[in-house]
């Protein structure tokens, strides 16, 4: 046993060297581990109460704690075994020369600096999204007039993704880069740039293009989250845009993806695009008899008594009669296209039922005329004379029908046949006289 005395203690170094021999190696890693993760804990504690301190008068401090704790106290703790292990792993107990040892030594580093880079990595995207969160918090889209904060979110959350996106591929090769071998072979994918670059973009290129109309769609402002659309023959709310596809919530809970490239090749029908008001229509085909004025009467009583109108149109037309039927429009308007929907349902409900009640009349009918056989009589008379038209039987017919055929020569075919018929039937009948011999 080494007897070790206070004055004898030249350095750290000595200590350690003093305590390695005492304890042997492999204790000494195993205390200098647990050592390594102790204080990375408290360091940890630390450091998120002096955060807190400081941000108390902050509302978004205890969020931003919550966030950043985990990847930060990740990397602490690597950094603690990476100091612990390349400062006390026994490379040399294991019979190996220096070379192996070296060897060794390189794998440990290389593998502390890959869980570092990964760590960091995770750091930068807690960060992006406190960022974006803080932003969203401000742009609620639970309120009627939600355009601009629906603009925010959706623009915010492309970005994020994009910005999350970015962050792995540069972990990714900062990672790979650790490796010589990969050192090298990017100094030649380096070389070779350009025709790389067109292979990869004839392969990826539905990719790279569902991902470039992703973009497109984003900041053309051309479809947000929370819009309702029509894409596809189906009605349905966005619920997600990603950098390859968007969501649809349809209104029977069901969902339908649709790739990005749909909406820039694609036409569709956004309802939301400048206001969620919408204006809708209540069609009902009734009997002549029916009172269009007391029915515009009925049509007021019932939006004035319900919450689904928004007080903006009520209009009450009649914009067929024809086929013995008269065909009423009315013309409603409400916040939003659910509440649209159900405000049509409750006039369309509402009037059938007023007419039913009370204008029995009115109610569609088909009208068939049952009469006697008409007698033979004689024939009436044609007029063979000349009649009016629009192009001909007067002097303002014939000025107006002068006005499309005066560039086109006309010719009497008719007169001319009946005149050639006239002398091919002199030459070939016999003359009065003739018939007398």
């Amino acid at each position: 046993m080494l007897n070790l005395r206070p004055h004898d203690w030249q350095s750290a170094t000595d200590v350690v060297d003093a305590t390695t021999a005492t304890l042997g190696p492999w204790l000494t890693f195993a205390i200098a581990v647990v050592v390594a993760v102790v204080s990375a804990l408290v360091l940890t504690v630390i450091v998120s109460g002096i955060v807190k301190l400081a941000l108390r008068r902050r509302s978004w401090g205890q969020s931003f704690v919550r966030y950043v704790r985990r990847p930060f106290r990740t990397i602490i703790l690597i950094i603690a075994l990476w100091i612990a292990i390349d400062r006390y792993f026994p490379l040399g107990l294991a019979g190996g020369n220096a070379a192996e040892n070296a060897a060794w030594d390189a794998v440990i580093d290389r593998a502390a600096a890959i869980g570092s880079i990964a760590a960091a990595a995770w750091l930068l995207i807690e960060l992006v999204r406190f960022a974006t969160e803080m932003a969203l918090g401000h742009y609620r889209i639970d309120v009627p007039d939600n355009r601009v904060a629906r603009r925010i979110r959706t623009q915010v959350l492309i970005l994020r993704r994009v910005a999350v996106v970015i962050i792995v591929i540069l972990a990714i090769g900062a990672a790979l880069l650790t490796f010589p071998s990969i050192q090298a072979f990017g100094a030649s994918v380096l070389a070779s740039a350009g025709i790389a670059s067109i292979v990869a973009g004839l392969a990826a290129q539905s990719v790279l293009a569902n991902m470039f109309a992703g973009i497109q769609l984003v900041f053309s402002e051309a479809l947000r989250v929370d819009d309702v659309v029509v894409a596809d023959g189906q009605w349905g709310r966005v619920g997600e845009i990603t950098l390859s596809y968007v969501v649809l919530d349809l209104w029977d809970d069901r969902r339908l993806v649709l790739p990005c490239t749909y909406f820039t090749t694609t036409p569709f029908e956004n309802w939301t695009r400048k206001g969620s008001e919408l204006l809708g229509a209540v069609e009902l085909d009734v009997d002549w008899r029916i009172s269009t004025a007391r029915m515009r009467e009925h049509l007021q009583r019932v939006v004035g008594e319900t919450e689904l109108w928004d007080g903006r149109t009520a209009v009450l037309q009649v914009t067929e009669a024809t086929g013995g039927m008269v065909r009423v429009r009315i013309l409603v308007t409400a916040a939003n296209a659910g509440t649209l929907f159900d405000l049509r349902c409750l006039v369309r409900e509402e009037m059938v039922a007023w007419v039913r009640r009370t204008n029995p009349d009115a109610l569609p009918v088909q009208r068939i005329m049952v009469t006697q056989p008409a007698e033979a009589t004689e024939a009436e008379s044609t007029n063979t004379g000349a009649v009016e038209g629009l192009f001909s039987g007067s002097a303002q017919g014939e000025a107006r029908a002068a006005q499309y055929t005066n560039a086109i020569p006309i010719q009497d075919d008719a007169s001319d046949d009946a005149d050639g018929d006239t002398e091919d039937a002199r030459r070939e009948s016999p003359t009065s006289e003739e018939s007398a011999r």
